[in-house]
């Protein structure tokens, strides 16, 4: 069922507007984005000088939903992204910066992950168990948790957020969601979406919140009791206080933090397969996804042709708009992003690290950087052990294969990991209990790319939560044990006798 709470405090809302006081200089309204030619088409998504919350003062939703009519809810809200796919792509990557296919492709995945609810809403509960005791039933029952919280990224300001509320939602919860403060203009307008559906469907707009601003919003909901499951995509450091913050009130944490992710190619390995997949892997984004390709181990017998593989596959990149179809790679969302990788490529040098591609700002207005490659560290360099978000890749010579899956778990995190080989037994020892200790592990495809019918996350400091398929809505829901006497006797269980 959605049942939404009474008397939270939700920042968006009808009595206070997103974009402040009401009265604004001429001189300031014109210079807002909905306000100029070019953006005008910022208005088909809904968006205004101001923007109205979907919370009207009074909470209601208090009847019960049935699962399988909460995913008919979800179907139509996939449809309406659909039919603003486009549109919702373009403001993706006008507000972060990632290229114009990787912003449709964003929305893509929420609209596929409401396509996968809709069939989960009519197969979620637990199993009903043998009973030791005769005239008895033993089932698992399987109910919302009550509000989750969505804390979401820059980097993924749509998908995420889709990961988290489809599946949520078809679970019977209400969702209050803080995007990241650089991308709210996509939080809002993914918000107004959803309402409309809501509310075309005589259920309030509230069952999906939104907050807008910055870590005292987020600090606020990791330690509020209201908040049953907090889901928080972020930094390893940011991800340890909230679930700190969290656990303090014994509540729920879902984490979904960083990643220092590795592809490994052997000797055998098909390098017609392995630089394309390390060029989207290290690349894509500009670096800037938690599956991002940050290591690259090759066999000694073909590094050399692989790094120069590499350097001409990255000369050929196409930099530019991101709205530009034929473009392959945009700018770094912030001046501090670009800040961050010049501070690593220098450190990486200090190391012993030799920059073989790229490692300068690039002189063009925005935040463009080089892709960049690095060979020469040490697999146990300190750098190559941080996570930087840019396109910063470190190469690294192996020899055999017990030392390489060694180099690819010595890092805190546990996100993604891919390997390259022809070698059967090699695949199944890299997937097994000695191989791979990440969340994701592939063979012969990139690190980034996961597809929505799996459990999405990683293992030690990425944090271990799990998000959008396999069994990830287990997480947003709270599990009883019932059992259940239709004799007319009382047997205890293990053959107690209490008489």
């Amino acid at each position: 069922m959605w049942r939404v709470p009474r008397q939270l405090c939700v920042r968006v809302a009808r009595g206070g507007k997103l974009s402040g006081p009401r009265h604004r200089p001429a001189a300031f309204m014109s210079t807002l984005l909905i306000n100029q030619a070019q953006y005008a088409w910022l208005k088909e998504l809904g968006l205004r000088e101001e923007n109205e919350g979907v919370y009207n003062g009074s909470w209601g939703g208090r009847g019960e939903v049935p699962a399988p009519k909460r995913g008919e809810v979800v179907r139509q809200i996939g449809d309406a992204l659909r039919e603003k796919i486009q549109i919702l792509g373009n403001l993706v990557s006008l507000e972060m910066g990632k290229i114009l296919v990787e912003g449709v492709g964003e929305v893509q995945e929420y609209v596929d992950v409401c396509d996968y609810a809709v069939g989960l809403s009519r197969m979620i509960g637990g199993p009903i168990l043998p009973s030791e005791r005769p005239g008895h039933a033993l089932i698992e029952q399987w109910n919302p948790v009550g509000l989750v919280g969505i804390i979401t990224a820059f980097n993924f300001p749509v998908a995420v957020y889709g990961w988290n509320n489809a599946i949520a939602m078809i679970c019977g919860n209400v969702c209050l969601w803080k995007g990241a403060p650089t991308t709210s203009l996509i939080s809002v307008a993914v918000t107004k979406i959803i309402a409309k559906v809501l509310e075309d469907n005589k259920l309030p707009g509230a069952i999906c919140s939104l907050t807008c601003g910055g870590a005292d919003i987020g600090t606020a909901m990791a330690k509020d009791e209201r908040v049953n499951l907090l889901s928080f995509t972020g930094s390893t450091q940011v991800g340890r206080q909230v679930a700190l913050m969290v656990q303090e009130r014994f509540g729920r944490s879902l984490l979904e933090l960083g990643g220092n992710n590795a592809i490994i190619a052997f000797e055998d390995a098909d390098l017609s397969l392995v630089v394309p997949s390390v060029l989207f892997a290290a690349v894509g984004t500009a670096g800037q996804r938690c599956t991002t390709a940050r290591r690259l181990f090759l066999h000694e017998s073909i590094h050399d042709e692989v790094v120069n593989r590499l350097k001409k596959a990255y000369a050929q990149i196409r930099v530019g708009n991101p709205w530009d179809s034929d473009v392959l790679y945009g700018p770094l969302h912030t001046k501090q992003a670009v800040s961050m990788f010049l501070a690593a490529v220098e450190d990486a040098k200090k190391e012993g690290g030799t920059v073989v591609y790229g490692g300068k700002v690039m002189d063009r207005p925005g935040n463009y950087v080089e892709p960049t490659v690095v060979t020469g560290l040490a697999h146990n360099a300190s750098i190559a052990h941080t996570e930087t978000f840019a396109p910063i890749l470190y190469v690294f010579k192996f020899k055999n294969e017990e030392e390489v899956f060694a180099w690819n778990n010595e890092v805190k995190q546990g996100l993604s990991s891919s390997i390259f080989t022809k070698d059967l037994g090699r695949i199944f020892r890299w997937l097994g209990p000695k191989g791979s200790d990440c969340g994701i592990v592939n063979v012969n495809i990139p690190t980034s790319g996961a597809e929505i019918g799996g459990a999405f996350g990683g293992e030690k400091h990425t944090g271990g939560g799990r998000e959008s398929g396999s069994d990830a809505w287990k997480q947003y829901m709270r599990r009883s044990t019932c059992t259940i006497n239709y004799s007319k006797d009382l047997p205890l269980a293990q053959g107690i006798k209490f008489q």
